[in-house]
C-alpha cells in the first residue's frame, strides 16, 4: 500500500503558525505577567517610609527604584526616580537600607532559554504531530481517498423503505411490460438459465423530462423486492482526475457483493457523452466513462446485477456505451397518450379529497402534452384552490383550473387593463377561436379568456382535441397556422390597427411553416429532402439548417409566403363573418371569460 503523508503545506503552515504564538509570548505576555506582581507608590510614600526606616532592600535602577519593606519582602514596591533628589542615596545609608543587591532574582539565561523557548516549542510540535497522526489514520481508514472522494456515495433502497410497486406508475404500460421481464427474472432466473436466454446487462430509459423514468426504476426494485442503488451521472465527476472512475469502482464493488440487485444511474448523459477525440478535453470525464464501460463489460454472465440508466439525450450518448453487450435494451418513456394522461391523474388523486362524479377523461384532454409530472402538479394545484375556497374537496372547475395556472399562470390580481386594451385583446382572442371554430379539422374552442395571467398572456383561447392524434396532414397544419395568424387578422379588420401581442402566434406559425419545408418535405419545390436537423429532441429540440446559403434564402422566402397565405385566409374568414365577430368580442368584454358552448351558441344563432 503506498505510503500515505499530509501535505507539507499544511504543516509548514502550523509550524509558523506556533512559532508566532511562541514570540508573543516571550516579547507580550510573559513581561506583562511579571509586571503584575510589583506594586506602584508615588515618590512621597517612597520618602516618607524611608524616614520611618520600613524599608529592608532597594534597588536604584536608570528610572525606577524597586524595594521592599522589613515588615513583609515577599511584596515589590516600585516608584519612579525624581533627578532633583539629589540626597537620596545619603537618605537611604541613614535609615539603614541595604541597595546593593538586586531585589528581583533573574534565571540564568539558559534556564531562560529552555522556560521561554524550547519548553512552548517542544508542547507545540508535539500537538502538531499529533494532530498529524490523527489525520493519517482518517485518511487511511477512507481507503487512502482524504474525505471520502472516490467512494460512490450511492443511496440505497429497497422495497421495505420505498413501496413503490408498479401500481404506482401509470401511463407508461409499453415501460412497464418492458421492465416486468427484469422483474421476473430476478425472481425466477432458473426459468431463463435453462432455455440459455440471459436478461440485458444495462437498460436505457430515455424521454422527456417528467415522464417517470426514475419512478420506473423504483417501482422495480419494489417489485422485485432487492437492493436498489441509485446515483447521479454528475456525482462521478471529481475535481481530481481519477476520483470519478474510483467512484465507479466502489459502486460496482458494491453492487456485486449485494446481488441480485439494480443499479440506476440516473442523467448518465453527464459521464457518458460521446468522446471527440480532442486535446484539452475533459480527462476526468472520460477516465470515468472509459471505467463504466470496463466494468460493465467485465459482469458475468446472469449474475444478478441489472443497471438501469436514465436520460433524456441519446443522442449525446457514446457509441460503445450503449452498444449490445452493456445498455442491451432501450426503453422509451415518452409522454402519456389521452388514456395515459386518465389514468395518472386517476392515480394522483387517490393521495387528495376529491367530490364524485369527476370526469378525468374531460381534464386528460384539456391537458394534452402534459407530462407526469405536470399531471401530479395539475392535481396538487387543485387541491391547493379548494383549500383557498375554504373547501375539503377537489371539484372538477379545481381541476380544470388548474391546467390553466400550469399552462399559463395565475391571473393577475392587480393588472388593469384599459378599456382600448381590454378590447383589443377581446378582438384579437375571438379571432383565434373564430378561425378554429370555421375550420372543421380545428380542435374545438373550450375557452376563451382575456383575463391576464402571471406568464405574461392578456388572455388565451383554449382548444382541446378529441382524442389521440398521431399524424398531422399538410392541411392540419395550414389550418394550425391559419388559427395562429388569426388573432392579428381580426385586429386589422375590427381595429384597423396592429398589436404587439401577436408576437407569439408570430413565433408558432413561423417554426410550423419551416418545418414543414424543411422537415415535414411537404413543398412541391424541395420535395423530400431534409434540410434540416433536430438535435435534443427530448428538451424541446434544437434545429439546425443543413444546406446552402442560396437554399436557407429560398426557405425562407418560401416560410414567409406561407404564413401570408394562411394570414390572407384567416382575414377571409373572418370578414365573411365580422359580424359574429363583433358581437362576439363584446360579449366576452363584458363577461371576460367564456366557455365554448356559450362561444359557439353565440356562433350559431
Amino acid at each position: 500500500m503506498k505510503e500515505i503523508r499530509p501535505p507539507k503545506k499544511n504543516l509548514m503552515l502550523y509550524y509558523g503558525i506556533a512559532l508566532i504564538i511562541v514570540g508573543l509570548l516571550n516579547f507580550a505576555l510573559i513581561p506583562y505577567l511579571n509586571n503584575m506582581s510589583i506594586q506602584d507608590i508615588d515618590y512621597s510614600t517612597f520618602i516618607s517610609m524611608t524616614e520611618a526606616e520600613e524599608i529592608s532592600r532597594a534597588e536604584i535602577q536608570e528610572n525606577q527604584i524597586l524595594f521592599v519593606t522589613k515588615e513583609d519582602e515577599s511584596v515589590i514596591y516600585r516608584t519612579g526616580i525624581i533627578a532633583s533628589d539629589t540626597k537620596l542615596v545619603d537618605r537611604l545609608v541613614e535609615a539603614d537600607v541595604l541597595f546593593a543587591s538586586p531585589i528581583v532574582e533573574e534565571a540564568s539565561p539558559l534556564m531562560n532559554i529552555f522556560t521561554k523557548w524550547i519548553l512552548p516549542m517542544v508542547v507545540f510540535f508535539g500537538f502538531g504531530q499529533l494532530m498529524n497522526k490523527r489525520m493519517m489514520n482518517k485518511m487511511a481508514g477512507n481507503n487512502t481517498m482524504m474525505f471520502g472522494m472516490g467512494k460512490s456515495n450511492a443511496k440505497i433502497y429497497v422495497q421495505s423503505s420505498q413501496g413503490i410497486k408498479f401500481s404506482d406508475v401509470a401511463g407508461e404500460d409499453e415501460a412497464k411490460e418492458n421492465l416486468a421481464e427484469i422483474v421476473d427474472y430476478l425472481h425466477t432466473p432458473k426459468k431463463y438459465q435453462e432455455i440459455g436466454a440471459s436478461m440485458p446487462k444495462g437498460i436505457l430509459l430515455v424521454g422527456p423530462p417528467g415522464t417517470g423514468k426514475t419512478m420506473l426504476a423504483k417501482a422495480v426494485a419494489g417489485e422485485a423486492n432487492v437492493p436498489f442503488f441509485s446515483i447521479s451521472g454528475s456525482e462521478f465527476v471529481e475535481m481530481f482526475v481519477g476520483m470519478g472512475a474510483s467512484k465507479v469502482r466502489d459502486l460496482f464493488k458494491q453492487a456485486k457483493e449485494k446481488a441480485p440487485c439494480i443499479v440506476f444511474i440516473d442523467e448518465i448523459d453527464a459521464i457518458g457523452k460521446k468522446r471527440d477525440g480532442r486535446i484539452g478535453g475533459n480527462d476526468e470525464r472520460e477516465q470515468t466513462l472509459n471505467q463504466l464501460l470496463t466494468e460493465m463489460d467485465g459482469f458475468e454472465g446472469n449474475n444478478g446485477v441489472i443497471i438501469l440508466a436514465a436520460t433524456n439525450r441519446p443522442e449525446s450518448l457514446d457509441p460503445a456505451l450503449t452498444r449490445p453487450g452493456r445498455f442491451d435494451r432501450r426503453v422509451p418513456v415518452e409522454l402519456p397518450d389521452l388514456k395515459g394522461r386518465e389514468e395518472i391523474l386517476k392515480v394522483h388523486a387517490k393521495k387528495v379529497k376529491t367530490e364524485p362524479g369527476i370526469d378525468y377523461l374531460q381534464v386528460a384532454r384539456m391537458a394534452s402534452g402534459a407530462s407526469g409530472a405536470e399531471l401530479a402538479n395539475i392535481v396538487n394545484e387543485a387541491a391547493l384552490r379548494a383549500v383557498r375556497n375554504h373547501r375539503n374537496t377537489v371539484l372538477q372547475s379545481d381541476l380544470e383550473e388548474s391546467i390553466e395556472v400550469v399552462i399559463a399562470g395565475y391571473e393577475k390580481k392587480n393588472a388593469v387593463l384599459t378599456n382600448k386594451e381590454k378590447m383589443a385583446v377581446a378582438y384579437h382572442e375571438i379571432g383565434h377561436a373564430l378561425v378554429a371554430a370555421m375550420q372543421t379539422n380545428s380542435a374545438p374552442v373550450q375557452k376563451i379568456t382575456i383575463i391576464p395571467r402571471t406568464s405574461g398572456a392578456l388572455g388565451y383561447t383554449m382548444q382541446v382535441e378529441e382524442g389521440n392524434h398521431y399524424l398531422m396532414s399538410k392541411e392540419d397544419i395550414e389550418n394550425r397556422i391559419a388559427t395562429y395568424t388569426a388573432g392579428r387578422a381580426a385586429e386589422e379588420i375590427a381595429l384597423h390597427t396592429i398589436t404587439t401581442g401577436a408576437s407569439n402566434d408570430i413565433e408558432q406559425a413561423t417554426k410550423l411553416a419551416r418545418a414543414m419545408i424543411t422537415r415535414f418535405g411537404m413543398d412541391e419545390e424541395f420535395g423530400m429532402v431534409a434540410l434540416e436537423n433536430v438535435s435534443n429532441q427530448y428538451l424541446g429540440g434544437d434545429a439546425s439548417l443543413v444546406c446552402s446559403l442560396e437554399t436557407q434564402t429560398r426557405i425562407d422566402e418560401k416560410v414567409t409566403q406561407l404564413v401570408k397565405k394562411q394570414h390572407a385566409k384567416a382575414k377571409n374568414i373572418i370578414k365573411e363573418n365580422e359580424e359574429k365577430l363583433h358581437k362576439l368580442a363584446q360579449y366576452l368584454y363584458e363577461h371576460e371569460t367564456i366557455t365554448g358552448d356559450e362561444f359557439m351558441s353565440i356562433l350559431n344563432t
